[in-house]
């Protein structure tokens, strides 16, 4: 019998399933040994050498079951995940179960598939010590630095804090946005677009006034919009230049493990966590009705971009069978893999491109399909042809004012028809409308001109994928641990997510600045991203891994001395929209034994608390804030939905945001939803005092035709119907849509 340990019991019974009789796969379950868990378990007198121990029964138990089946086995097989975490598993498995350090029985796949197991267990090799020292380093210097860093944290602001190598430069890189925004002052500027007509031709189509004299212009107020104006009013509007060409758009390369994660969050909503999650099912395999125990996907932890000659042709294949042989580009798609990424594993693409994801629809969970479906069309996309557009750009004048028009049209989808791409809120349509023939020469018909007042705009917050992509650019990390970093941050409550968007919390900011002042290395972008690199070049030996480490602790050991005799940080308050009812003071958030709670902020005068109930993630809206010329945002507060300005706290206006439901049936003005002073909801007439209608119930606006009292909403059963709001009167108007 031939034993082969994996990771996962997942994956162990795909493999059995390729393997067949004369093998037995059994799982170590991850890691067997680890470092201790309430001492720092580094030997600082040998080279940094962690004391890794079983810590847990379930590690002892399969330690002592791996050693009875290893008795057993002619011959042993470690594959555990082909990176540096998986080789140092399997160089651990070698320790415990007292494998021959000499004899190649380690081996490795990029995908789970009959064919790759075969080939895997015909060419076993030593275990690769470059691998092992580069994952012990990584995990020997992060446990000095929480293990190091934590406690200081938790001394001079608060319990339960902690720092990490790459989860505070990760923060920092939030932070450093947040305080971007709170120092933008907004710009006002004006836009000036025409509606334009050639005499007889079809469609009309708008202009955006771009250039005064030949010159760039930006109109920086009312009064130099008013001029130019008052000059294209009475002009004549004559096309200048007329450029016509052909553009194409290239696919985008298959999945890499952070355009997944990204991807996964632009597209299909879910986080980089949860993504992470299903990819490794999709990985490691699991029981599809009809098919058995298969995987779908290669392996998940990746930034190369390369994918083998083989998946290639069948991508090629594929593409002429169901789209065409126009879809299949002459020659392959090659895509280049960045400089720093590791080219070890291919990028994530499905293994067998005959498991459609129509063919798995209805026997997976719907996020196993939704993410197999996206990296299946991605890799397909990626081998198709390139869409190519018509496109024009126009320039016309008035006077001594220049407008510019750009139209833009798809005459072949190519790899658009596999996988479409998500357009920015921020393109404008207009830039991509059909245009009529034009000609150099050719004068126009004004219809009509707008004018609109903006205001710059502050740099955007970042989401999870703005963030992952943020930490790739740097080099801050790994692909592989982004997803742990950002459940940390959410964990330690430096970040809040709302309605998708990242925003630190004063807490953040402050173990930030904190970090800055007395650990500034820590949290330094540039220094963080060298570090990866030295700890990437560790698997080649180019150094010894204990003296990258040493060059990075000592340091940091001096650090701390200093920031012991430094003072005591106080957090400040984070605020609420919470109104004290005792005193009328804001109510702050504060962290207590048994987590956040609100406390008024005129405290010891007044010591008012309450509970901290989970509220409503603000929504955009398409209303300016008068202000500061900001978009405002949609609020729930304790006493219903309000307006407040998103440059908040550069901009703290706010304004009630009034829900209407109907019209009143007694004066014809809006009725809106109200709460009462015991946070009971009511609807009342806004033409209050001259108007006197409430209701308990929501209005529909009309009149009983029996009785002439309002007409009510109310629930009978899982429909609302229209009923008479007079209990005497028996009008039934049917369920909701038929009045």
């Amino acid at each position: 019998m031939k034993l082969v340990i994996v990771e996962s019991p997942a994956k162990a019974k795909t493999i059995a399933k390729y393997l067949g009789e004369g093998y037995k796969v059994d799982a170590s379950r991850g890691h067997i040994w680890d470092l201790p868990e309430k001492t720092m378990g580094i030997d600082f007198e040998n080279n940094y050498e962690p004391q890794l121990e079983a810590r847990k029964p379930e590690q002892r138990e399969t330690i002592s079951r791996l050693r009875s089946e290893v008795a057993k086995a002619e011959q042993v097989f470690l594959a555990t995940d082909p990176d540096r975490e998986g080789e140092a598993i399997s160089y651990h498995l070698q320790c415990a179960l007292k494998l021959d350090p000499n004899e190649k029985n380690r081996i490795m796949f990029n995908e789970i598939s009959k064919k790759a197991v075969s080939k895997a267990i015909q060419n076993p090799r030593y275990i690769n010590r470059g691998l092992v020292d580069a994952q012990q380093a990584r995990r020997v210097l992060d446990r000095l630095v929480g293990y190091t860093l934590s406690p200081v944290l938790c001394k001079k602001i608060r319990n339960k804090l902690s720092a990490g190598r790459v989860q505070s430069a990760a923060l920092r890189i939030i932070v450093d946005r947040e305080k971007e925004i709170q120092a933008f002052k907004p710009e006002e500027f004006w836009t000036i677009s025409a509606k334009l007509e050639k005499r007889g031709k079809k469609p009309q189509f708008n202009a955006t006034l771009s250039e005064k004299n030949g010159k760039k212009i930006k109109l920086k107020n009312k009064e130099q919009c008013d001029e130019a104006l008052q000059s294209l009013n009475n002009g004549k509007y004559i096309v200048t230049n007329v450029k016509k060409s052909v553009t194409s758009s290239r696919p985008q390369p298959p999945f890499t493990t952070s355009t997944l994660q990204q991807d996964a969050v632009n597209k299909l909503k879910m986080s980089s966590a949860s993504a992470m999650a299903v990819a490794q099912q999709l990985y490691e395999g699991f029981d599809i009705p009809g098919m058995g125990h298969v995987a779908l996907v290669t392996y998940i932890r990746t930034d190369s971009v390369r994918v083998s000659d083989d998946a290639i042709f069948s991508a090629r294949d594929h593409i002429k069978q169901f789209f065409g042989d126009k879809y299949v580009p002459e020659k392959p798609n090659f895509y280049a893999t960045k400089k720093q990424a590791q080219d070890a594993h291919e990028a994530i693409r499905p293994i067998n491109l005959d498991v459609t994801p129509a063919s798995i629809k209805d026997k997976v969970q719907p996020n196993q399909y939704r993410l197999y479906k996206l990296i299946y069309q991605r890799f397909l996309a990626s081998q198709a042809s390139y869409a190519t557009y018509d496109s024009v750009n126009v320039t016309v004048a008035c006077n001594e004012y220049g407008f510019t028009a750009t139209g833009k049209t798809l005459i072949f989808d190519g790899y658009l028809a596999i996988y479409g791409e998500i357009k920015s809120k921020d393109t404008d349509e207009e830039q991509n409308a059909a245009l009529p023939p034009l000609e150099a020469g050719d004068e126009l018909n004004l219809i009509n001109l707008k004018h609109e007042q903006k205001f710059t705009k502050p740099p955007a917050r970042y989401t999870e994928a703005s963030l992952i992509k943020t930490m790739e650019e740097k080099g801050i990390g790994r692909p592989s641990t982004y997803a742990a970093t950002m459940q940390t941050l959410y964990k330690r409550e430096y970040v809040n997510k709302e309605n998708k968007i990242l925003v630190p919390s004063n807490l953040g900011i402050q173990v930030t600045d904190y970090l800055e002042q007395y650990f500034g290395e820590i949290v330094d972008i540039q220094f963080t991203a060298d570090m990866e690199d030295r700890l990437d070049a560790i698997e080649d030996n180019n150094q010894p891994w204990y003296e990258i480490v040493d060059s990075f602790y000592q340091p940091m050991l001096k650090e701390v001395k200093d920031a012991m005799h430094g003072e005591k940080v106080v957090v400040a308050d984070e605020m609420s929209d919470e109104v004290c009812e005792k005193c009328g003071s804001p109510m702050v958030v504060r962290t207590g034994r048994y987590g956040k709670y609100l406390a008024c902020s005129n405290y010891p005068n007044c010591s008012n608390i309450r509970s901290l109930k989970q509220t409503t993630p603000p929504k955009e809206t398409d209303i300016k804030c008068e202000l500061c010329g900001s978009m405002m945002l949609e609020r729930q507060g304790k006493y219903g939905k309000y307006l407040a300005c998103s440059n908040y706290p550069n901009c703290k206006n706010t304004k009630p945001l009034s829900e209407v439901v109907a019209k009143c049936p007694k004066c014809g003005k809006d009725v809106i939803k109200r709460i009462s002073k015991r946070g009971a909801v009511f609807y009342g007439c806004t033409g209050y005092p001259d108007c006197d209608f409430v209701s308990w119930d929501v209005p529909t606006g009309k009149l009983c035709p029996i009785c002439q009292s309002p007409l009510i909403y109310k629930k009978s059963g899982k429909k609302e119907v229209i009923r008479c709001s007079d209990k005497n009167c028996k009008y039934d108007g049917g369920a909701k849509s038929e009045g």
